[in-house]
């Protein structure tokens, strides 16, 4: 079975779907947050899964498969899903080809490009330059694993202008879900092989999305960082063309990790919109 995380015990059900490169236990605050009215399950996405391949992923329409087996093996009625970057994109694959399984959507800042970066990534793909010309895969691929202490790496990344926006309790609470204990050293629970493919294999096969977009069939939520260079405004002014009923809501001091910057406020920004929706 698909391996998950369980918070809450009771209310309605909500899955979590997390971010390439970002184990579930990085969203610790975001999810304990929402289970205090939720029954959470936090899926872990295929490259969590122990002798799970990379080089078996060609698009990403198979993790949206997996969601979906994943509340087929849970036998969970209706949800309401959240996803971050990617989840987000899973998510909302996952409801445009079943509805049914879905009460309403919330993605965080997701991997959802306008349509002509699509079509210039393919070209990219197309002349065999993807690996080279993509920002985010030479990082991931010469990315340390290994770590004398939890405490040496939230020095580093306490340094680093990505994370300017955490305070040191949720950088703290990324250190702890982004890392596991080996040989009394700490290693990286995320493979840089699979976050590498999973860069590779984004976006290319996502026009399928915008075309679809406008049949979706549940209440949309959108949260985006007011300084996200993944969910541009472009991209936000076209969702909301295409599909005049969904909300989204920009957060100030917030980026591309607007959920584990700002848990508070988006876990609050999510209850609002299911009250007032659902």
């Amino acid at each position: 079975m698909i391996p998950y995380h369980e918070y809450g015990a009771r209310g309605a059900g909500l899955l979590f779907a997390h971010a390439n490169g970002y184990p579930p236990g990085c969203y610790l605050p975001l999810v304990e947050s929402l289970a205090a009215r939720y029954r959470l399950l936090s899926i872990e996405q295929r490259p969590l899964w122990p002798g799970s391949r990379p080089e078996d992923l060609e698009d990403w329409h198979p993790l949206s498969r997996d969601l979906l087996e994943f509340l087929a093996e849970q036998r969970m009625p209706p949800v309401i899903a959240v996803g971050h970057s990617l989840g987000g994109i899973v998510c909302l694959r996952a409801a445009l080809q079943q509805p049914g399984r879905f009460r309403a959507l919330a993605l965080l800042d997701p991997v959802l490009f306008l349509p002509r970066i699509v079509r210039t990534w393919n070209l990219v793909r197309t002349l065999g330059l993807a690996p080279r010309l993509h920002p985010l895969v030479r990082g991931a691929q010469r990315r340390r694993r290994t770590f004398e202490s939890r405490e040496r790496l939230f020095d580093l990344y306490r340094r680093k202008s990505v994370f300017r926006y955490f305070s040191d309790d949720h950088l703290r609470a990324l250190v702890e879900g982004l890392t596991r204990p080996v040989d009394g050293k700490f290693d990286l629970a995320y493979n840089p092989e699979w976050e590498s493919r999973i860069y590779l294999t984004g976006i290319w096969r996502d026009m399928d999305l915008w075309s679809n977009l406008k049949s979706l069939q549940v209440p949309l939520l959108i949260i985006r960082g007011a300084e996200t260079d993944t969910f541009h405004a472009g991209a936000a002014r076209l969702v909301q063309r295409r599909l005049p009923n969904a909300r989204i809501l920009t957060l100030d001091h917030s980026t591309h990790l607007v959920p584990l910057e700002k848990p508070a406020l988006t876990a609050e920004a999510i209850f609002d919109f299911l009250e007032e929706t659902l």
